[in-house]
């Protein structure tokens, strides 16, 4: 694909992220659309934020991991994105929808703040690790500017990961305390049990996860950055949310957090 067409589809996808309104797939109109693509499309929109609305670049997310997740959607592989300082709201948030969200769901996750640099390739969980400084639990509320969710692989990374806002927990802990696999998170929606997983549900364990994003971004010449956060995917199936819902969730042993909607 040129970058003429890159720049459009970016363009688009920018505008309808800003304007609150949906496009119709991108594998549609353009059926030989790459990942590659796609991260190309996906690295204009962001730098649109950037330049356009003066947002600034704070972390990376990995999305569509457990396999619950990738039956919802129907994708079956990873995809990757960007996080900007305007989608991050605190513990315990308010969170908008009108003129913020379109299509929002709720995904229960890691989060891993980094303490050094890191670049792919040859990234190991063991190199993650190292990195990392804290995990913490999160929130990450994905939207996508897609007509009724209906993406494929290149329409989700085209679209920024389908990102949309993302709350972190108030504590934060040494990930070399933990087994992560086993960790467990709990999810309740407006004060009833929804949902549960395990860390394993996230390629087996989130470091996997973690080491697979910074090996992929390596590719495309994009380190992780000592400070940064970086969302390892979520551990449990999706959830809707509308105006008036509340989300809580609980790893053990670690703690939580919550946000709810207006």
């Amino acid at each position: 694909m040129d970058q003429k067409r890159i720049d459009e589809l970016g363009d688009e996808l920018y505008c309808a992220l800003r304007k609150q309104s949906t496009l119709a797939p991108l594998t549609d109109r353009e059926p030989g659309i790459t990942i590659e693509d796609a991260y190309h499309v996906s690295l204009r929109m962001v730098n649109q934020r950037v330049a356009q609305d003066g947002e600034q670049i704070v972390g990376k997310k990995i999305g569509v991991t457990s396999k619950p997740v990738q039956d919802m959607l129907g994708v079956f592989q990873p995809d990757f994105g960007f996080l900007t300082d305007k989608m991050q709201y605190t513990d315990g948030s308010a969170i908008p929808i009108a003129g913020n969200m379109i299509q929002p769901r709720a995904e229960g996750e890691i989060a891993f703040r980094l303490r050094a640099d890191l670049s792919g390739p040859g990234v190991s969980e063991q190199d993650v690790l190292d990195a990392t400084a804290t995990i913490m639990p999160c929130f990450e509320i994905v939207d996508s500017r897609i007509q009724d969710w209906n993406i494929k692989i290149q329409d989700t990374v085209a679209d920024n990961a389908s990102c949309g806002v993302y709350v972190l927990g108030k504590r934060e802990v040494d990930p070399r305390d933990f087994d992560l696999p086993n960790l467990k998170m709990t999810i309740h929606k407006n004060g009833q049990y929804n949902a549960e997983g395990l860390g394993s549900a996230v390629q087996g364990n989130p470091l996997t996860a973690v080491a697979w994003l910074a090996n992929t971004l390596g590719e495309f010449g994009i380190p992780f950055k000592a400070g940064e956060v970086i969302l390892s995917g979520s551990l449990a199936p999706l959830i809707p949310v509308e105006v008036g819902d509340q989300m809580a969730l609980e790893i053990e042993g670690i703690g939580g957090c919550s946000c709810r909607f207006v």
